[in-house]
């Protein structure tokens, strides 16, 4: 028991609240190996398990999507099929953003006394558009705060 770290020095090592580490016990993402007191003890792998759980969420994995992502009592390996297709999704996402950026650009740098008279804004709002539909058929049920 003597290498355990307590829930507080796992807070301060990891930079993630205490409170934060208690739901992420609750949802099975992590778990405590005993308690001192009151206080939760955890094994030192807690923290590369902390990091990983805290590179998927930069991901953007679901909470409900970790589990299935990370090694397993048994050490399973972590689910590269899955991984990959969250980096594919990325791609597409900076893909996205990039053509935004672009019209955004554009609408700032533009010329055109009006910007319904330019070809290319209109060509990039056509763009921008599309990439709007594509979103709304990968997330069905997402609501949007774009009309």
């Amino acid at each position: 028991m003597g290498s355990e770290l307590d829930i507080g020095e796992v807070a301060r090592r990891s930079g993630l609240p205490a409170s934060t580490l208690r739901y992420y016990e609750e949802k099975g993402l992590i778990r405590s190996s005993g308690r001192k007191g009151l206080r939760r003890l955890f094994d030192p792998g807690v923290l590369d398990q902390l990091a990983l759980i805290t590179l998927g969420r930069l991901a953007q994995f679901k909470l409900e999507e970790l589990p299935a992502m990370l090694p397993g009592e048994s050490g399973a390996a972590l689910d590269r099929a899955k991984i990959n297709e969250k980096a594919q999704e990325l791609d597409r996402r900076i893909d996205e953003l990039t053509a935004l950026s672009k019209l955004l650009r554009h609408v700032a740098e533009c010329r055109a006394d009006n910007h319904f008279s330019c070809p290319r804004f209109k060509k990039l709002l056509r763009i921008a558009f599309r990439l709007r539909e594509d979103d709304k058929k990968r997330h069905p049920g997402k609501a949007s705060n774009t009309a």
